[in-house]
């Protein structure tokens, strides 16, 4: 089974406003970026889309370490969503889930793939991340997509 590791980011130009979504899939030697935008959403949103986008570029079953900077996703993916989907897609408050159709699709994603999910700090010394991050923001400012 191939290992990648696939690194994610999201932007947001005002929150709503444009946004851009960014994944760096790495696996051996090989590196591949992608990234999109939406004209109005959320950062969250934009966190959730790269994810999404990146586990379903791949075609087959993997084994994937999948690397954010939003605790908001690693937590929702790794620990609220069982409860949720428990609950019929409300939180704990009773109150439906924000972002659910993303929740379901990075849900649907996930379960392709054998993954464990790490989160890193924004920002910082991680260079993927911070290419992730350049990205984004560059696809929400540009409006622009790959490909």
């Amino acid at each position: 089974m191939k290992k990648i590791q696939l690194i994610t980011d999201g932007a947001c130009l005002g929150n709503p406003g444009r946004g851009g979504w960014a994944a760096i899939l790495r696996y051996g030697d090989k590196t591949k970026e992608i990234f999109g935008c939406e004209p109005h959403t959320t950062n969250n949103r934009m966190e959730l889309k790269a994810a999404i986008e990146g586990l379903r570029i791949l075609r087959e079953e993997c084994e994937v370490e999948i690397i954010t900077d939003s605790e908001y996703m690693k937590n929702g993916i790794t620990s609220w969503i069982a409860g949720w989907k428990k609950r019929g897609w409300l939180t704990a408050a009773k109150k439906p889930v924000v972002n659910r159709d993303l929740w379901e699709e990075l849900d649907f994603q996930n379960q392709r793939h054998r993954t464990v999910w790490s989160w890193t700090k924004g920002h910082a010394s991680h260079d993927d991340n911070n290419r992730a991050d350049e990205l984004a923001s560059l696809a929400a400012k540009e409006q622009r997509n790959s490909g």
